[in-house]
């Protein structure tokens, strides 16, 4: 059982890395678009990561375990290279929504690959209910940027 609790941790933990990663990025993203609309709409998007977040650190320390509390180091490369990249080609919606998208395919990625972890019941409902939320975030920026591409 000990060993099974330290594999979820390290599932959930993960995850909490990706959440913060999306929280961050996301405020990057606000921060860097200049409509209004986007600009509120990615800071509700950050503000959902952070309590994502929150719901999988209190799930690791129900089980006995120390929560990651920081980005993950790939998450920190990609922000540092949208900021460079966004020195060079500007900072136009499209290239934002470009950049918001590759990091939600980045979290389905790892949703999806906790998901095929033996998880408790209680935690793949947690798991499954982010997943899909992340999927929504995904889809709306996605036709975001498509929208963005024919204007």
């Amino acid at each position: 059982m000990a060993d099974l609790n330290k594999e979820v941790i390290s599932v959930l933990n993960d995850l909490i890395e990706v959440s913060k990663d999306g929280e961050k990025g996301f405020r990057t993203c606000a921060e860097d678009i200049k409509n209004p609309e986007l600009k509120t709409l990615f800071i509700g998007r950050s503000q959902g990561c952070a309590t994502a977040a929150a719901e999988l650190q209190a799930e690791v320390r129900a089980l006995g375990g120390d929560p990651e509390t920081s980005t993950s180091i790939s998450g920190d490369l990609h922000r540092r290279w949208v900021d460079i990249k966004s020195m060079v080609t500007g900072k136009s919606e499209e290239a934002v929504l470009n950049e918001a998208e590759r990091g939600e395919d980045h979290a389905l990625k790892h949703y999806k690959k906790a998901l095929e972890k033996t998880l408790p019941a209680n935690v793949r409902g947690l798991i499954e209910r982010q997943y899909h939320g992340v999927q929504s975030n995904h889809d709306q920026v996605k036709a975001l940027r498509n929208i963005a591409r024919t204007q």
